[in-house]
């Protein structure tokens, strides 16, 4: 478990406190903080784009011609976009008094009442290794016994709104390269504008690094404060968490976004995460987790055993079966 003087690291009154919504945000805005290294992976291509400061995908001898022409047909793509507005962007962003009990995060009303609104479960490292140091998520918000005011913050954005509809038509005029490619420029723009709110809510929103000068590149290498993980990742590897944050944000009716039976966001180039502002926070791989833990946590969320098995199935050390 992390250890953290609280008293003397008091984290800010974030400026916002409750929901802020982003209906139809400028495309030209995200360009700058678009990561291409995923692009060429859709495409099997191997390599790095510069701006992660690895060697040039554009000067590699096997793919470098490939990469090249994908990249170009990317960017006449998304002058397109921008131009006609073929797709949408639209998000929402929140943060809420909340505080740590045990390895839950209990998030209140942003009206200040105190009124406890639910709580998000996290999950704690359990494999051995060399570090003695076995995170979850509630280590990076003040608990409750401290008396330190703390918050929690979460997002949700699309930039897919309109992707479908353009793709099936070109699936119709049999253009699978252009329906491959629209699809991939939507994702990427959903990753720019959770870049972009991420890095508003630090410097605006939150405010807890109002001083942050930092290029879009850095902020790609993740050299800012704080962190950003989505449920159904390896620092939460659970996607259930998904559903608290969207009662939080009101993200349906805010943004449109919805969830389907798997939790998986429709549109599909839609991004959400949970936000720490804790100096301390970072990412890790909560890994294998046995069946004390299984069972301790499906209490706590008020799930069964079974249910927990359900969602979790990738990250249990056991056979469920045996």
């Amino acid at each position: 478990m992390l250890q953290v003087e609280w008293k003397a690291n008091v984290p800010p009154k974030p400026k916002l406190l409750g929901t802020k919504v982003y209906t139809d945000y400028d495309l030209s805005e995200l360009l700058p903080y678009i990561d291409w290294n995923p692009f060429f992976q859709v495409w099997q291509l191997r390599g790095k784009y510069p701006n992660r400061g690895y060697p040039n995908i554009f000067n590699d001898e096997s793919v470098g011609v490939e990469a090249k022409k994908l990249h170009g047909d990317a960017l006449k793509l998304l002058d397109e976009i921008v131009a006609s507005k073929t797709l949408t962007a639209k998000g929402v962003v929140g943060i809420w008094p909340a505080n740590s009990v045990g390895d839950d995060i209990e998030v209140c009303a942003a009206d200040g009442s105190g009124k406890k609104l639910g709580a998000f479960h996290t999950l704690r490292q359990q494999e051995e290794r060399e570090d003695t140091t076995y995170f979850a998520l509630s280590d990076f918000v003040a608990p409750k016994a401290s008396g330190v005011n703390d918050y929690v913050g979460a997002f949700a954005v699309s930039c897919g709104f309109g992707c479908e509809e353009v793709c099936a038509q070109l699936r119709k005029e049999n253009d699978d390269y252009k329906g491959i490619m629209m699809e991939a420029v939507a994702d990427r723009l959903a990753e720019a504008f959770a870049e972009l709110l991420h890095y508003k809510m630090r410097t605006e929103l939150w405010g807890y690094a109002p001083d942050e000068k930092l290029s879009a590149e850095d902020m790609l290498k993740v050299k800012y404060g704080g962190i950003r993980p989505a449920p159904g990742y390896p620092t939460q590897p659970d996607h259930t968490e998904k559903t608290f944050m969207w009662e939080l944000l009101d993200a349906e009716k805010a943004t449109g976004i919805e969830l389907t039976d798997s939790l998986a966001m429709l549109p599909a180039a839609s991004v959400s995460a949970l936000v720490f502002a804790n100096p301390c926070s970072t990412y890790f791989q909560v890994g294998k987790i046995c069946k004390d833990q299984v069972g301790e946590y499906a209490a706590r969320k008020g799930m069964s055993v079974e249910e927990v098995e359900k969602w979790m199935g990738p990250y249990l050390g056991y056979d469920p079966e045996a």
